[in-house]
């Protein structure tokens, strides 16, 4: 998907809330439509899935930073929906949580919603509704689509955008299965390694829970060597934009003989611009990073596991004429470190609190799922209670603790926190609002309470926010 880099939209004024009779009067920016459909990965394999606007990826929505923007949901599916507007700092009744207020959208019904963009940069939406073990609700449909926030001043330091969506379909249940834990810099922490030993020999169930897989992978929509290449020219600096919109899987990104100079995460510019062999994304992170065009051929840009490649988590990139069968080669050994696109010297500011939260599975504790608890408690989506509460203005150091050996993307909801530390490693600046926690390891966050209201920190993860792994912060 090729995005142009300035786009003029106009933009229907909404009034506030007393005066939203008026306001649904005007047509909104945008129409979203949530309804079943198919995608035709390959012309042999076609899903049935739910969507948004009948495709997948859902349409691209560019907004423009600090301008009110209004958005039409029409539910025609037969259950309550929502979607949730990912790493924007807006109001919690129209986030798209239902833990945070936000009403849902009727099934075969409409709801308006208005905000104002903020902040710029590379965002999504997607559904937030629970799943549990119904494989055809959540994240694991196809509801996920992009939002480019622009910014009131772009410099333009490339020739082009293209905007990359990583998307699983066809899940199944399965028992177990690893993650790979040695795509993160760090190392596993041994009073951690045997906290998650005590909860396995107290579990009653010892064999492990169930996971999910997948059958079919994606780009945009599409299997490895199906839909259109991306062709390019010898030259060309591209900057890729690349999201992770799996409901649960860690994605990597390579293209042989070439290298990304990654210059934004999850939207926001990185205080250093650093050159990496391979992308790696946990759910729900975004990636931009400049790729400068000087190797020409047919080349595969694919996931690092064979499998998965082979299954069609790959794209061709094409250089103009260059023919032939498209070529892949595995990069050397790399680990993701997000302290590379930091500044090594500490943030002088210090927490007001900080929160610790340790993490620990107990295995296949909930009819064969996982029961994932934060400080020994499973967040409850019956009561929905508070677990922690914030004073606004003030500055929190989240203390991330994982006794697992998952690797868990966790995500802050309206807000943006900051790298603190990271794979045993001090770092600054790195603004974001999803970070993969590595397995036995820890991670420190600061952000800043600034926009008022419930407010939901959660593992990106459906298994594993369906079975415990969230929590809700209250403003008092």
């Amino acid at each position: 998907m090729t995005i142009g880099r300035r786009s003029l939209l106009k933009y229907a004024g909404l009034l506030p809330l007393p005066n939203m009779l008026a306001a649904a009067e005007a047509p909104a920016d945008y129409t979203l439509r949530i309804a079943t459909g198919l995608v035709e990965l390959a012309p042999d394999h076609i899903v049935s899935t739910t969507l948004y606007n009948g495709q997948f990826p859902g349409p691209l929505l560019r907004f423009t930073e600090g301008q009110r923007v209004a958005v039409d949901i029409q539910n025609d599916t037969d259950t309550p929906e929502l979607v949730h507007w990912h790493g924007q700092m807006i109001p919690s009744e129209v986030d798209g949580a239902a833990e945070e207020g936000t009403p849902f959208v009727p099934a075969h019904g409409k709801q308006r919603i208005a905000f104002v963009p903020k902040p710029s940069g590379f965002r999504f939406y997607h559904t937030h509704v629970a799943s549990g073990a119904d494989l055809n609700r959540g994240t694991y449909t196809g509801q996920v689509g992009p939002v480019y926030i622009e910014p009131r001043a772009n410099p333009g330091a490339y020739d082009r955008e293209i905007l990359l969506v990583l998307k699983e379909f066809a899940p199944a249940f399965s028992r177990g299965g690893d993650m790979d834990m040695n795509a993160l810099a760090g190392a596993p922490i041994a009073a951690l390694q045997q906290m998650g030993k005590a909860a396995d020999d107290e579990a009653k169930e010892k064999t492990k829970g169930f996971e999910v897989g997948y059958d079919l992978f994606s780009i945009n929509g599409k299997m490895l060597g199906h839909g259109e290449p991306i062709r390019v020219k010898q030259g060309e600096r591209v900057l890729f934009h690349v999201l992770n919109g799996s409901a649960g899987e860690i994605r990597s990104l390579a293209l042989p003989g070439h290298v990304f100079r990654v210059v934004a995460l999850d939207g926001n510019p990185v205080p250093t611009q650093a050159v990496v062999p391979v992308l790696w994304l946990g759910t729900a992170e975004r990636v931009s990073a400049i790729v400068e065009m000087n190797h020409p051929g047919v080349w595969v840009m694919g996931d690092l596991a064979d499998d998965d490649r082979g299954h069609g988590m790959g794209i061709v990139v094409e250089y103009a004429g260059r023919g032939g069968k498209p070529q892949w080669a595995r990069p050397k050994p790399f680990k993701w470190d997000y302290a590379r696109f930091g500044r090594p010297d500490p943030d002088p500011r210090q927490p007001d609190e900080t929160i610790e939260m340790t993490i620990v599975k107990r295995n296949a504790a909930l009819g064969g799922f996982n029961q994932w608890t934060i400080n020994g408690a499973a967040f409850s989506m019956e009561t929905m209670t508070p677990g922690f509460s914030l004073r606004a203005g003030g500055r929190y150091r989240l203390k991330l603790r994982n006794a697992s050996d998952d690797v868990h993307p966790m995500h802050l909801h309206r807000h943006s926190f900051e790298l603190t530390r990271i794979g045993g490693r001090p770092t600054a600046g790195v603004l974001k609002d999803v970070v993969m926690l590595g397995g036995f390891q820890e991670a420190e966050v600061d952000f800043t309470a600034d926009n008022p209201g419930p407010t939901l920190f959660h593992c990106h993860q459906q298994l594993h926010m369906d079975f415990g792994l969230m929590a809700l912060f209250s403003y008092i």
